[in-house]
């Protein structure tokens, strides 16, 4: 399926307003993510990346036939990890399983690694998310590390998986 990356604007509010309003979202991400999703959770994310960008993160919309239905960010590190970066990234359901964020993945990684002159980024996906980690290991990401009962989501713990993607 087809996708382009845009940089953030407000045209692309209604789309994640409508995208992320979903439990299996949320039940997925940090519990930043809410659910419900409310228009006014998107007008605040939307605002929040556009004054980021550049600065302290790369993201970008993941759009379809106009409509903004995902997002992926690098959230650039400081102090001795000032080479990582923290990739982070959803897509509504309707997209799912089709390729789109393995590439999505791919390019914001050769983008940040251009950009901010990086060595490593690294993603931590819940144990869980058979499918993040699969779209991290098709990306080239490798993995690092099980986290053993590092996450507490929805009353229950829960291991996390590092995967790093190294640029030398």
């Amino acid at each position: 399926m087809d996708f382009i990356l845009e940089e953030w604007k407000e045209d692309h509010i209604a789309g994640v307003a409508k995208y992320a309003n979903n439990e299996k979202i949320a039940g997925r991400l940090r519990d930043s993510f809410p659910y419900p999703y409310t228009e006014e959770d998107a007008q605040w994310f939307v605002g929040d990346c556009m004054e980021k960008e550049g600065k302290t993160q790369l993201s970008r919309a993941i759009v379809v036939d106009g409509e903004a239905v995902g997002s992926i960010a690098v959230m650039l590190k400081d102090d001795v990890y000032c080479k990582s970066a923290e990739l982070g990234y959803w897509l509504g359901e309707p997209f799912w399983r089709k390729g789109i964020m393995t590439r999505a993945v791919q390019q914001m990684c050769e983008e940040a690694f251009r950009r901010y002159k990086l060595v490593r980024i690294y993603a931590e996906p819940f144990s869980t998310n058979l499918a993040s980690r699969g779209v991290l290991e098709k990306a080239g990401f490798q993995l690092e590390g099980i986290k053993r009962k590092s996450i507490f989501k929805n009353g229950c713990i829960q291991d996390s998986y590092l995967y790093a993607v190294i640029h030398v």
